[in-house]
């Protein structure tokens, strides 16, 4: 079983360069992570600002670490969180 995150980013007006780069900043080292399974961020054209984040985990300890991790707080919580006019994220484990 793996544990499966959902994220929706939406940047506030004027603050949509400011969470893409996060996110560029953010994917290669997540990807790197030891209970990295998956890690994808994407955008609509149809919905530019609206960030959606894909991620999979080896279990929900290993999803702690990537929250707790210095790039995560860097471009996370440091750079992109501050930006947002909303966060959403939802959490699933797989089945089978």
């Amino acid at each position: 079983m793996a544990y499966v995150v959902t994220a929706i980013w939406t940047a506030r007006p004027g603050q949509e360069e400011v969470v893409r780069d996060a996110v560029e900043k953010l994917t290669p080292p997540s990807r790197q992570e030891p209970g990295n399974r998956f890690y994808q961020a994407y955008e609509s054209p149809e919905e530019p600002g609206v960030f959606r984040l894909f991620e999979v985990y080896d279990d929900e300890a290993a999803y702690a670490a990537h929250g707790a991790s210095e790039h995560f707080a860097e471009y996370g919580h440091g750079q992109a969180i501050p930006a947002l006019a909303n966060r959403e994220r939802a959490f699933y484990e797989t089945i089978g």
